[in-house]
């Protein structure tokens, strides 16, 4: 197969898989650590009003999915990239960081989480996906 074909197969499967991740951490997490009294996690205009009543512990979750989905979708990337393997994981990273950024403005949360996820969620954790698949792809 081509490589840039592949790549570009590798990328869209990375942001795919990283995405199921990142939903299936989110989706559970109300069970892990249930949301304040009268929160809606469905619903976005009830995160809206609802935040300012989020305790840190609330917000363990949601890095981790933002974290997990980079770091995974990452490694798919680089495991099934031909060439330039770190760029189609970069590539998955900076996607899911502008993710991020948007819902950093999208969701009033404190600014040291919003600091803490856009600095460490996606581009350290996509480039640890990248080392990781390196174990998986020598030859």
């Amino acid at each position: 197969m081509n490589s840039v074909i592949k790549n570009i197969l590798a990328v869209i499967l990375g942001l795919a898989i990283g995405s199921i991740v990142n939903m299936g951490i989110i989706t559970i997490s109300g069970s892990v650590i249930p949301p304040p009294e009268g929160v809606d996690p469905t619903s976005m205009q009830s995160l809206k009003e609802t935040m300012h009543l989020f305790r840190p512990k609330h917000y363990l979750m949601p890095f981790l999915a933002h974290a997990l989905g980079a770091f995974v979708g990452a490694f798919v990337a680089s495991v099934i990239a031909k060439k330039s393997k770190l760029k189609m994981a970069l590539i998955v990273g900076v996607l899911f960081l502008i993710g991020g950024v948007i819902n950093v403005f999208m969701l009033p949360s404190p600014i040291w989480f919003a600091v803490l996820d856009i600095a460490v969620a996606y581009l350290p954790m996509a480039w640890f996906g990248y080392k990781l698949s390196e174990n998986f792809t020598k030859k």
